[in-house]
């Protein structure tokens, strides 16, 4: 019998030219789908705002002991679903939706300069990309230094790591927001799966 699992995956509130975040809605599409009957899955839209994302990210970790945490957010730039493989610790200095950016323009003070997450990012793009969804997946160890990177470095931190981030383009950049919640959850399953296997492996190399 297959554990329950939680997932928590999370969007964004508007900001600057997105007057609505594509991340946001593709993760309340996903909502509906749903991640299967094995998994919990709660989402939360995510203040562009580094003094809330402080604030309400440890409350998630602390509230839901999730196996993973999945960040979601926008990028104008891009033109795929986009795997973020590491989280950054310094360079913040874009202004917030309160206009307000860190003093110190760090995440953590006396944290590591990058965090990687513990999920192997180009083994599930390579996966998703040869299953048959019409949705192109690539990786990348850039998340933009604003609040997408800032969230995944904490992230990664409050959870050693059990965190992942995907950049998705503006609606209809190609993709619709249905398409959208297909990729993440191909991109999801694929994580889990990818983890339960990590697991096993080192119970066996254990001995137990």
């Amino acid at each position: 019998m297959e554990h329950r699992k939680t997932v928590i995956v999370t969007g964004f509130e508007p900001f600057g030219e997105h007057a609505v975040n594509a991340s946001w809605v593709a993760v309340q599409e996903l909502e509906k789908l749903g991640l299967g009957q094995n998994v919990d899955l709660h989402v939360t839209e995510v203040p562009v705002e580094y003094q809330a994302v402080q604030n309400l990210l440890p409350s998630l970790w602390k509230q839901y002991h999730p196996q993973l945490v999945v960040h979601v957010g926008v990028s104008g730039m891009a033109t795929t679903v986009t795997l973020e493989k590491c989280g950054h610790n310094h360079g913040y200095k874009r202004l917030d939706n309160c206009n307000f950016y860190p003093e110190t323009e760090c995440c953590m003070e006396g944290g590591p300069d990058c965090i990687h997450s513990l999920i192997d990012m180009d083994a599930v793009c390579k996966r998703v990309n040869s299953s048959d969804l019409g949705v192109t997946v690539s990786v990348s160890k850039d998340a933009g230094r604003y609040l997408c990177d800032y969230t995944y470095y904490t992230s990664l931190y409050l959870g050693k790591g059990r965190s992942a981030f995907v950049h998705v383009p503006p609606l209809g950049k190609p993709y619709s927001a249905v398409d959208l919640a297909r990729a993440l959850r191909a991109v999801v399953l694929e994580m889990l799966e990818l983890m339960e296997h990590n697991t096993e492996k080192q119970l066996c190399s254990h001995g137990h």
